[in-house]
């Protein structure tokens, strides 16, 4: 018989164990007291749930060391689980975990870390994971690692592999970002006040309010930014595999209120497009600039 995608299969030890009287199934693990046991309805080692889609296939699985089981929530402790998606796999790890039977919603607390596949790894306190909607959301503190890159801020929204991610506020992006003209990497750092949209398919991030970009040579201030970057290049074995954003940045668009800082010269406008390749400025939307030398400075403007 097949399973509906939407579906839930739990281990059949576990649906037993539900169904059986608490007095049968209750067991008091080693330091507890029957006093602890009597605070839930049963408590189980080594838990596990898994989900199923189309074809038998499993979409996700779910376990822990131990359970605390509830009439409306299972309580987990160390807690792993895994989510199969199409061109990546997802894993995530907490020290604890509540799983809601009606909902299906997992919340996760303690040390939470996500990996994947791609070779990302976001770290917080606390996260939700709704497997339906394939969406991981926390209000804490988050860090991504990816590669030469390392986001960090407060409060983030994404997919539950991390192909998109919205980081709410006080925004930060720590780049180690490859020079193709000077054949070396050069550190980029860009902050914001969020929220920032981070698009790993599609090479781009957006960041708003307060935007500043830090680069060894210049320094961009704007009220929002769009940095484009370079796509990894993927050989034909790995083509089909997870998406994969490079570190190197290929262009910066600057929008509102914009200031730029190179050497000792300012310029200002509305606009401002920088190309990583030939380090070129174009300025539009009313642009003045103060040139206080020359050297090194190739900016062009625009209407």
């Amino acid at each position: 018989m097949k399973l509906k995608k939407t579906g839930l299969t739990c281990v059949f030890l576990f649906l037993a164990c539900l169904q059986l009287p608490a007095a049968e199934v209750k067991e008091i693990k080693p330091g507890s007291t029957a006093k602890d046991a009597k605070e839930s309805d049963q408590q189980v080692g080594d838990f596990s749930l898994s989900g199923f889609g189309d074809k038998g296939k499993k979409s996700w699985d779910l376990a822990g060391k131990s359970a605390d089981i509830f009439n409306e929530v299972v309580k987990l402790k160390k807690v792993v689980g895994n989510n199969y998606a199409q061109n990546d796999t997802i894993n995530l790890t907490a020290d604890n975990g509540d799983f809601d039977k009606k909902s299906g919603l997992v919340h996760l607390q303690d040390n939470v870390v996500i990996t994947t596949a791609s070779g990302s790894t976001l770290t917080t306190d606390t996260l939700d994971w709704d497997r339906k909607q394939q969406i991981v959301k926390t209000l804490d503190k988050v860090n991504l690692a990816r590669q030469d890159m390392n986001l960090s801020g407060q409060g983030a929204q994404g997919q539950t592999a991390l192909k998109q991610i919205m980081v709410n506020k006080d925004v930060r992006l720590d780049i180690q970002a490859q020079d193709k003209k000077a054949n070396k990497k050069e550190k980029i750092v860009i902050t914001c006040d969020g929220p920032l949209d981070v698009d790993y398919e599609k090479n781009i991030a957006i960041f708003y309010n307060n935007v500043k970009v830090e680069k060894p040579d210049l320094t961009i201030y704007s009220d929002k930014m769009q940095v484009y970057f370079s796509p990894k290049q993927q050989d034909s074995a790995s083509a089909k595999g997870p998406a994969v954003i490079s570190s190197s940045v290929n262009k910066i668009v600057a929008l509102g209120n914009v200031r730029i800082l190179r050497g000792e010269n300012t310029s200002y406008s509305q606009e401002a497009i920088y190309t990583s390749v030939d380090k070129k400025i174009t300025l539009t939307g009313k642009p003045q600039i103060v040139i206080y030398q020359t050297e090194n400075l190739d900016a062009s403007v625009g209407n």
